[in-house]
């Protein structure tokens, strides 16, 4: 029996382990790579083992450093987590060899389920019913396209050894195959070291449902209920929930019971996930089966009073299942959301940088899993989910008011998180009503205003503009002290790609007068401390959250974030004053683009650099006339603010 469990991962499935083995009484250790040594999970730890470089390959998929800390802290036990080695059988053997448990299946029943081909004929032998489709060992052209013929268009190409949507195209007509059998087996190989496919006929507009199972080492396995999963994007979960809306008790004990076969068909040990479709006449067809605890875990967690990690733990170490089928009972509803640090609006590209501030919303009902804090930094060498937000309810819709309630209340400041686009998702019409199937995103959101540019509004540019006013005007902070003039303040303030100029009018009862152009609003300040601005607009009182950083200001209003940066000095300063011709970082961020070469003239008021911050570009201009002389950056660079950048020889 083991009593120090290494945690090979990160972020928050990280905490999540060791928050559970410390409770079990079990010592923790945790790995780190260079990127994440200031990482809660990290302090969280009984000790902690720095394992390289950021680079996965040099850290967390290094499987020779991970168990040389597990020598070195003397960790009998590792918990792969989910991603990372989580599913390499290689990795389990390795373990094993080393007389270190490993928590998850035996290395066999994880290389079998690894491939979708031969996962698939095993559980065809297992009577899991299966999507009609090609899992032949012939990998060549000829014999995928007749395959393919014989199947029907529309059908989905799919990498045998992959997952997470890499490798898998949706074909709709016969000329189309060869390029996206060729498209999908590159994919494929680069991604997981096999090019080797399979062909399944398409469903159009399924449910995603999955089946959590359990086995013990004792010949023991039980089903605790689905989880509806239907929600992607990319193939990528974004929303999950248990029970599904979908399903009823008949389809969920013949689901639960193909899933149970399927894990005591592969001598399957611990938590495992088997995935399904289901069509709208309620058949359902294997799809894979992932080796692991699974991302969404909380919300059946929740529903069923079961802490699965500890179920986890325990079986590892020998003890038998501690309930029967007939013990398992669902209570009530859960959902799930993942904040990712990504730009819905930018083709969900991934987002990186320092998270200035999280305030996740608690409150009843509200579980949050994450591995964060604010001043931490967001790299771009790993998944780039930062927390999963679960709430509870009696039933869905309690649920789900709840989980749509803390979505918009929570403020994370720093980096572009999908925060928006989550609560566009869970006040949806069709999300409500429980009728969501895969296509729901490509269907109903894209036209939707969490997937355009952040345009911001009166009210959100009045808003920032009294909080920098407030800022700049107050007595060390206290409230009490305003200004009592009454000229109108000018601000110019950038919001994303646009400038926007406002003037704003005060009296000393804390009323403000917000004009832009031919608009006019019209607010009184309740308070502001503590980072909470509370305000009256047409006799209703409301607030909202904000974080001043330097010349930025960031809100939160009911989920949107907006980052306006204060260019009102910039603009005042510009004018015949001279500058030292030191050309500094005005903010944390990288280089874009560099304009100049040393020897070059310049003149005042020229664009030299590019510098990409928040997701925005700034321009850094030319301060003097002169002469370049020294340039020290380059484009790609990463800079830090007031770093110098170029150097101009001022003409006399």
């Amino acid at each position: 029996m083991f009593t120090k469990v290494l945690i090979a991962n990160r972020g928050e499935i990280a905490c999540r382990v060791i928050r559970t083995a410390r409770e079990l009484g079990f010592r923790t250790v945790a790995v780190y790579s260079l990127a994440d040594q200031h990482s809660p999970h990290v302090a969280m730890a009984d000790e902690a083992v720095n394992i390289g470089g950021p680079a996965v390959g040099e850290s967390y998929l290094d499987m020779d450093k991970i168990l040389d800390a597990c020598r070195k802290t003397r960790a009998d036990a590792v918990h792969p987590g989910y991603g990372f080695l989580s599913e390499n059988a290689e990795f389990a053997d390795r373990c094993e060899q080393e007389n270190i448990t490993f928590i998850g299946p035996p290395a066999a029943a994880i290389k079998l389920m690894g491939s979708k081909r031969l996962s698939k004929i095993a559980m065809q032998k297992a009577d899991v019913p299966c999507i009609p489709g090609y899992e032949g060992e012939a990998q060549d052209d000829d014999s995928l396209t007749n395959a393919a013929r014989r199947i029907g268009f529309p059908l989905m190409i799919k990498a045998s050894a992959g997952g997470g949507g890499r490798g898998m195209r949706l074909v709709f007509k016969d000329e189309e195959l060869l390029a996206q059998l060729k498209t999908a087996r590159s994919e494929a190989t680069n991604a997981f070291g096999s090019g080797e496919l399979i062909l399944e006929k398409a469903l159009m507009q399924p449910r995603h449902i999955e089946i959590q199972v359990f086995a013990d080492q004792h010949g023991n396995a039980v089903y605790l209920g689905e989880r509806d999963c239907s929600i992607q994007r990319r193939h990528q979960k974004v929303v999950e929930e248990a029970p599904s809306p979908f399903v009823d008790e008949t389809l969920r004990q013949r689901m639960g019971q193909a899933a149970v076969n399927a894990a005591l068909a592969c001598d399957y040990v611990g938590a495992g996930t088997v995935e399904f479709l289901v069509d709208q006449e309620k058949n359902f067809y294997f799809l894979e089966m992932n080796t692991r605890l699974q991302v969404e875990h909380p919300v059946t967690e929740l529903i069923t009073g079961f802490d699965l990690v500890a179920w986890q733990l325990n079986v590892a170490n020998g003890h038998p299942l501690p309930v029967l089928q007939e013990q398992i009972q669902i209570t009530g509803h859960a959902m799930e959301v993942r904040l990712y640090a990504e730009d819905p609006a930018n083709q969900f590209l991934p987002q990186t940088g320092q998270i200035l501030s999280w305030q996740p919303a608690l409150a009843e009902g509200i579980r949050i899993d994450d591995g964060i804090r604010s001043g931490q930094h967001v790299s771009p060498h790993y998944d780039p989910m930062l927390a999963k937000v679960i709430s509870y309810g009696t039933d869905r819709e309690e649920a789900r008011r709840r989980l749509l309630r803390t979505v918009e209340d929570s403020s994370l400041f720093g980096v572009t998180t999908n925060q928006f686009f989550l609560a566009s998702i869970l006040k949806h019409p069709v999300f409500t009503q429980g009728q969501a199937t895969t296509a729901f995103i490509e269907e109903q959101l894209q036209q939707d205003a969490s997937l355009q540019p952040v345009s911001g509004s009166l009210l959100s540019h009045a808003l920032a503009a009294i909080i920098l006013y407030f800022q700049q005007h107050s007595d060390h902070q206290h409230f009490n002290w305003w200004s009592a003039n009454r000229a109108p303040w000018p601000y110019e303030l950038r919001l994303q790609d646009q400038v926007v100029e406002i003037a704003l009018e005060t009296s000393g009862d804390h009323e403000f007068s917000v004009r832009k152009q031919d608009e006019q609003l019209h607010l009184k300040i309740i308070s502001i401390h503590d980072c909470e601005l509370v305000f009256v607009e047409n006799d209703i009182r409301r607030r909202v959250r904000f974080l001043c950083n330097r010349d930025n200001v960031f809100l939160n209003i009911q989920g949107q974030t907006y980052c306006y940066q204060d260019l009102t000095l910039e603009a005042a300063e510009a004018g015949d004053v001279t500058g030292d011709g030191k050309i500094k970082a005005s903010m944390d961020g990288a280089i874009v683009d560099v304009l100049v070469t040393a020897g070059q003239s310049v003149s005042r008021g020229d664009t030299l650099v590019i510098l990409e911050a928040m997701k925005m570009e700034h321009p850094l201009k030319a301060d003097t006339n002169g002469k370049v002389a020294s340039v020290m950056v380059s484009a790609g660079d990463q800079v830090r603010v007031r770093e110098l950048l170029i150097e101009i020889d001022a003409d006399d």
